[in-house]
C-alpha cells in the first residue's frame, strides 16, 4: 500500500486518544505485530523513567476504538526502562533497562511474567531488537558494546557475539527487515553495519556510515527501514534526517556487506534534536523531536540524478508538551501512529483525509 499523490494535500494528523498512566517520561513504544488484524484488538507496549512497562489494548479491533490499560509491570526492572520490542510472533516482549539488564516477558494467561533476564552489559542498556525470524536478539549499551543473543528452547538466550567498534554510548540497534544484518547508531555520530562472516561464524562491522560519507555530524539517535529494506532513514542531534539506499538484490544474495550510500538529507524542519524516526509500510516517514513536534515526509515525484528526494507532508506543532522520544506506526493498521514524550503521555494519532 502506498500513499496516493492526489491525497497529499488533503491529509491531517488527528489525535485519537491520550494514554495516561506513566508517572515519568515515556521512552519507548512497540506495537505487537500479531495483533490489530484478523479480529484481534491491537496491543501496544510502552516503557519509561518510572521503571514500569505498560501494556495497552484496544477495546475492539478498530482504528477508532479507544485503548485501555491491560497490564502494568512494576517489578521487572529497578531503573528506567529505555526500550521495548515485541518478538515477530508477538508472544514475547523484550525490555531494556538502565539497570544493565534486558528482560524477556511472556503472556501467561492474563498475566505477563518475566521468563528470562539477560545480563552482561556493564551499564545502561539503551535498545533491544529482534531479527525477523525471532531467532536472534540484539542489545546495546552505554558501555559502547552491541551484544547478539541466540534464542534457544526453554527461554534460554546465549550471547554469540560482543561487537566492539563504537567509541561512545550506543543509542539504538535495529535488524534489517529481510536479511540478518544488524545496524547500530551512536553518540559517536556514526551508524555501523554488522554482518556474520560466513567462514568464521563471527560477526564483524562491514561498514561505518559517518561524516566522511555524508553522514551525521552529531549523535545519531534512531534509524528505521522502509518496507522493502532497500532504504534506511536516520535522525540526529545535528537536526537532520538522512535517507540511505542499498542494492537490495545484492544484499539478499548473501552479501551482508553490500554498501549503503547517502541519498538525501532533510534539514530545516525541526529546530531541536530529532530523537525518533519511523518509516510506515506505505512509505511515510515520521519524526519526533525536542521541539515537541511531529513531522511526516514522503518521497517526492522530483528525482535528481543522485536518486530520490523527500518532502514534508505535514508538521504537527505542539504534538506533546515536551520532547518526543518515540514515534511508531502500527504494523497492521494503516496510518495509525503512536508517540511518546517526556510529558509522561502516549498519544495515538490517525492520518486522515480532510
Amino acid at each position: 500500500m502506498t500513499l496516493l499523490l492526489e491525497e497529499e494535500d488533503r491529509l491531517q494528523l488527528n489525535e485519537v486518544q491520550t494514554l495516561l498512566g506513566h508517572t515519568d517520561r515515556v521512552w519507548g513504544l512497540s506495537w505487537n505485530p500479531a495483533t490489530g488484524t484478523g479480529g484481534v484488538p491491537a496491543m501496544l507496549a510502552s516503557c519509561g523513567g518510572d521503571k514500569t512497562v505498560r501494556i495497552w489494548q484496544q477495546r475492539t479491533p478498530s482504528s477508532s476504538s479507544s485503548f485501555d490499560s491491560k497490564a502494568v509491570l512494576e517489578e521487572t526492572h529497578t531503573r528506567t526502562v529505555r526500550s521495548c520490542a515485541w518478538s515477530p510472533s508477538g508472544d514475547k516482549l523484550a525490555t531494556a533497562s538502565f539497570d544493565a539488564t534486558t528482560a524477556i516477558l511472556e503472556q501467561i494467561g492474563d498475566e505477563f511474567e518475566c521468563v528470562s533476564t539477560l545480563e552482561g552489559h556493564e551499564n545502561e542498556v539503551k535498545s533491544v531488537s529482534w531479527n525477523t525470524s525471532g531467532s536472534l536478539l540484539a542489545t546495546c549499551s552505554r558501555d559502547k558494546c552491541v551484544w547478539i543473543w541466540e534464542v534457544l528452547p526453554g527461554n534460554e538466550y546465549d550471547c554469540v557475539s560482543v561487537l566492539q567498534g563504537h567509541t561512545q554510548d550506543v543509542k539504538m540497534v535495529e535488524w534489517h527487515p529481510t536479511v540478518d544484518v544488524l545496524f547500530s547508531c551512536s553518540y559517536d555520530n556514526t551508524i555501523k553495519v554488522w554482518a556474520e562472516d560466513g567462514d568464521s561464524d563471527d560477526w564483524r562491522c562491514v561498514q561505518t556510515l559517518g561524516e566522511s560519507n555524508s553522514g551525521h555530524s552529531s549523535t545519531v539517535w534512531a534509524l528505521s527501514f522502509n518496507a522493502t529494506g532497500d532504504k534506511m532513514v536516520t535522525c540526529s542531534d545535528d537536526l537532520t534526517v538522512k535517507v540511505w539506499g542499498v542494492d537490495i538484490v545484492r544484499m539478499q544474495s548473501g552479501e551482508g556487506n553490500a554498501p549503503w550510500r547517502h541519498l538525501c538529507t532533510l534539514s530545516g524542519y525541526h529546530d531541536r534534536t530529532i530523537f525518533a524516526v519511523h518509516w510506515s509500510r506505505e512509505g511515510i516517514i515520521a519524526t519526533g523531536a525536542a521541539d515537541d513536534s511531529i513531522c511526516l515526509f514522503v518521497e517526492s515525484e522530483d528525482h535528481s540524478i543522485d536518486g530520490p528526494s523527500y518532502k514534508l507532508l505535514l508538521k504537527k506543532e505542539k504534538a506533546h508538551d515536551m520532547d518526543i522520544n518515540s514515534v511508531r506506526w502500527s504494523p497492521t493498521e494503516s496510518r495509525l501512529l503512536a508517540s511518546a514524550s517526556d510529558d509522561g503521555t502516549i498519544k495515538i494519532w490517525k492520518l486522515d483525509s480532510i
